[in-house]
């Protein structure tokens, strides 16, 4: 039988709705994450990115503290990356065009 690992998704879930805490609608989480409507549904598959709720019909929504959670947890990926020299796709190093005299 195979063996069952817990995954522990790269945002904080929120259990109980605190007031204020919005609930954004798909185009409001692709410019506030400048992730496309593809990239969002593959993050919830892969378990990177926060699951939508149901909010009525075939309406959904996401909570925003969970989006900020995530967001967060990309800038600390970054910080963490800078710190042990791993290069983000910033810094790599980009190609020069030759020049001709």
């Amino acid at each position: 039988m195979p063996e069952l690992t817990t995954h522990t998704p790269p945002f904080r879930t929120v259990n109980k709705i605190q007031l204020g805490n919005r609930l954004l609608r798909r185009k409001e989480v692709e410019q506030k994450t400048g992730k496309s409507r593809s990239a969002i549904y593959d993050g919830i598959r892969q378990g990177t990115f926060p699951a939508p709720v149901p909010i009525g019909g075939k309406s959904v929504a996401w909570l925003e503290e969970e989006v900020d959670s995530w967001i967060a947890n990309c800038l600390e990926e970054r910080k963490r990356q800078r710190l042990e020299g791993i290069p983000t796709p910033l810094r790599m190093t980009t190609h020069q065009p030759e020049r001709h005299a």
